[in-house]
C-alpha cells in the first residue's frame, strides 16, 4: 500500500464527515451517500454475491426493493424476489459498513467490490489493503465488529 493509500485510508477513518447513517432501530444501512437517492451497496444484487458467479452483478432499477431505508437493486426478478422474501439472508452485515473498520469499533464506508462471503452472511471492506489486513484473521475481525456493531448509535457519523 502506497504512502498515498495510507493516508486515505486514514483520513476515511480519523476525519467526521458530514454524511450520517440513516436513523434506523439496527443502526441503518450504509447507502452511496453521494447519490441523491438512497442506493444501497452502489446499486449490486445483493442475491448474486451469494450464487458463486465469481463476481456480484449490478442491479438494474427495473428490479429494485425498498428495505430498511434504501433501494435495493437487482439483476433480475428472481433475485428481487428472493430478496424480498428474506432480505436479512443477504444485505451485507454491519449495514454494509467496512467489517474491518467495525472490529475497531469505527464507522466507515464498505466498497461493494471488495467483499467476502463468511459462513452465509457477506462482509463489505474499505478498499483492497483494508481486506487483505481483514482476510488475515476473518473470525478474531469478527469476533469483535459483532458486539461493536451493537453498540453504534442510530444517525452516527462516519469517522464519529
Amino acid at each position: 500500500m502506497t504512502h498515498k493509500h495510507l493516508m486515505l485510508a486514514a483520513a476515511a477513518f480519523a476525519a467526521p464527515l458530514a454524511y450520517a447513517a440513516p436513523a434506523l432501530a439496527d443502526g441503518g444501512v450504509y447507502v452511496d451517500v453521494e447519490a441523491e437517492e438512497a442506493i444501497a451497496i452502489s446499486g449490486y444484487d445483493a442475491v448474486s454475491y451469494f450464487q458463486g458467479n465469481g463476481a456480484p452483478a449490478m442491479g438494474n432499477a427495473r428490479f429494485s426493493v425498498n428495505w430498511n431505508g434504501a433501494e435495493w437493486q437487482f439483476a433480475n426478478q428472481a433475485n428481487a424476489e428472493a430478496f424480498k422474501a428474506n432480505p436479512t439472508a443477504y444485505a451485507p452485515q454491519y449495514g454494509g459498513h467496512c467489517a474491518w473498520a467495525m472490529s475497531r469499533g469505527s464507522l466507515a464506508p464498505g466498497d461493494a467490490t471488495y467483499y467476502k462471503v463468511v459462513n452465509g452472511k457477506l462482509y463489505l471492506n474499505f478498499n483492497e489493503g483494508v481486506q487483505q489486513t481483514w482476510l488475515k484473521d476473518v473470525p478474531g475481525y469478527i469476533a469483535k465488529s459483532d458486539p461493536a456493531w451493537k453498540k453504534i448509535p442510530d444517525g452516527a457519523v462516519f469517522g464519529g
